[in-house]
């Protein structure tokens, strides 16, 4: 069913059509997303920056840590060769991408890397995609597709052969021996239980009706579309009942949401990092964060950024029809704080905000 043809449920009680709806419902797991930014004359550091980030999560208890792909800017372009060496330096924590575009990727071997990763980090990849066409592609398509750009398929067929290759389908057509050397007709290596770690990041309804009718699961984040209201939170509570409503199990999986926001505790921050971070906040407001934004035909809306001491920002996240309907969180880091920031930011997460909304680490 396309997005033309979906009839929307009535979203004037949107804690109508989810499973449980106790306002206290405990956070089960908690995560962070950050874009491992660094200097183009210093990768080295700013890439080793990133990876002591996600062991430093590990310490303090989170359940998982996401990486956002950027491709042509100076952040992480290369998500999984960046997992793999986290998956080396670290022992339980989740892996994952939020999101891997799919527009650059060839999504057969895209496959072989995620397997690779995913056995190399004992089954911990939560690899989330998204399609599209790459963004400012007439910048680069001469560069990454010199033959083929204009024929390129950027829908979802491609997350569709990403599956095929994950859950194990046959694509391959050699004979089992050839020359002595033994051939393999599934992507190798094949990673059991991959395929049901696999999340789309879904803005619209109708893609989120679609991740639910193929049996992924839903990222949902701090950008998405305004159709059913001005409200961001409206818009996302209803984006994700009706994932609920229309999940169908597929890939043998069980059905998860993730949510993302920004949100910035202050409880052990300085008083420079305090002067600094409501900078930022009051930056991205004024550029349009927290209000709907119109590109080309589609209505936009981000969620606000929420500052303030882990008690403020607790009673922020309750009073969210959304969060109170998700048990999995990855909270997205700001793009252009330093190190010491970021460690305060997340030991005030873990330490005091979490702690409040049910969240306690895995023994």
């Amino acid at each position: 069913m396309s997005s033309d043809d979906t009839t929307w449920p009535d979203t004037s009680d949107i804690t109508s059509l989810t499973p449980d709806n106790d306002p206290n419902l405990p956070l089960k797991k908690l995560g962070f997303l950050t874009i491992g930014t660094f200097d183009p004359a210093d990768p080295a550091t700013g890439i080793t920056d990133t990876l002591d980030l996600i062991s430093y999560g590990e310490e303090l208890g989170f359940d998982s840590a996401w990486l956002r792909n950027r491709h042509m800017q100076y952040g992480i372009t290369s998500p999984m060769t960046v997992i793999a060496a986290a998956s080396q330096r670290t022992d339980r924590i989740s892996l994952g991408t939020a999101v891997t575009p799919l527009g650059p990727e060839n999504p057969l071997r895209l496959a072989e890397d995620m397997a690779t990763v995913d056995i190399l980090s004992g089954g911990r990849l939560n690899p989330g995609v998204s399609v599209g066409t790459p963004m400012r592609f007439d910048g680069w398509k001469d560069a990454l597709y010199p033959d083929t750009a204009e024929a390129e398929d950027f829908s979802k067929r491609r997350v569709e052969r990403l599956v095929e290759n994950l859950r194990g389908d046959e694509v391959g057509h050699f004979p089992a021996v050839e020359n002595a050397e033994d051939f393999a007709n599934v992507v190798q290596p094949h990673a059991p239980g991959l395929v049901n770690r696999l999340w789309y990041g879904a803005g619209s309804r109708g893609s989120t009706q679609w991740t639910a009718e193929h049996g992924l699961n839903l990222l949902t984040s701090s950008v998405i579309s305004a159709e059913v209201s001005d409200d961001f939170d409206v818009n996302q509570r209803s984006q994700i009942d009706l994932y609920r409503q229309h999940w169908t199990d597929l890939l043998g999986g069980t059905p998860r949401v993730s949510q993302g926001l920004v949100v910035i505790p202050t409880d052990h921050a300085t008083a420079d990092q305090k002067a600094r971070y409501e900078a930022y906040v009051e930056h991205r407001r004024t550029v349009g964060v927290g209000r709907i934004q119109s590109f080309g035909p589609k209505k936009m809306i981000t969620a606000p950024d929420l500052i303030g001491t882990s008690d403020e920002i607790a009673e922020q996240l309750i009073g969210l029809a959304a969060f109170r309907a998700v048990e999995e969180v990855a909270f997205a880091l700001p793009f252009t704080f330093e190190g010491p920031d970021y460690r305060q930011i997340l030991a005030d997460i873990a330490g005091e905000l979490a702690p409040k909304l049910g969240w306690a680490p895995q023994a």
